[in-house]
């Protein structure tokens, strides 16, 4: 159980117990703030829960839960999806929702409509595509969408998808929510940090040195 101990000008010094970092790094990641709480850090435990988990929630709910999903498909590599994961659990689902709708499946974790209520369908029924070339192209109103599940059908580079139908409804909503998420599995990496190497203290020792940096660059 690794104790650091950070000297104080004034006062008794800091000492942080990190106990198992590994163990600790790990919950931090799969939970934002259970590492600190492991390590009986609660107020700093309470603070990133909240802030990370509320920032990832609220990207996810501005998108309607299609701002996450896991694809590294041809023509729809998902690159944000590694950042997002980096909010832990509530990331892992697109995981899940990837394999399971591979080859056409259904995805578990039903949401809502797949096409917005007052989209025209009609004209996006990818009346171009050959169905023998694409066998999964989706002309159906009433299929449905899944949470954090990749789109259906096929990557059209030149027309219309479900992709490009979920931009067209939500607008700069769906940017908006792909950042909040991103930005929320980047600051757990933060927490992350913090639960493995404790807490980024200045010592009397380092701040003198920082003086005398400073005053030489002067």
């Amino acid at each position: 159980m690794p104790e650091i101990v950070y000297p104080q000008e004034e006062g008794e010094p800091i000492l942080v117990n990190l106990r198992d970092p590994y163990l600790s790094a790990v919950m931090a990641w799969l939970v934002p703030g259970a590492g600190h709480f492991y390590q009986r850090r609660f107020a700093k435990g309470c603070l990133f829960m909240i802030c990370i988990l509320s920032t990832f929630f609220y990207g996810l709910a501005l998108g309607r839960g299609r701002v996450v999903y896991a694809s590294f498909e041809k023509g729809d590599i998902r690159w944000q999806y590694p950042l997002q994961a980096g909010a832990g659990i509530v990331a892992l689902p697109a995981v899940v929702q990837s394999f399971k709708t591979q080859n056409g499946g259904d995805p578990y974790f039903k949401l809502c409509e797949r096409y917005p209520e007052d989209y025209p369908v009609e004209s996006m029924r990818f009346h171009k595509v050959d169905a023998q070339a694409f066998p999964d192209a989706v002309v159906d109103r009433t299929l449905k969408d899944g949470l954090m599940a990749p789109p259906a059908g096929p990557i059209l580079e030149h027309g219309n998808d479900v992709r490009g139908m979920w931009h067209y409804d939500y607008k700069h909503m769906y940017e908006l929510g792909t950042l909040y998420t991103v930005v929320a599995g980047l600051l757990n990496l933060l927490a992350i940090y913090d639960a493995f190497c404790g807490p980024a203290v200045v010592t009397p020792a380092q701040r003198e040195r920082m003086e005398k940096k400073k005053k030489s660059n002067d």
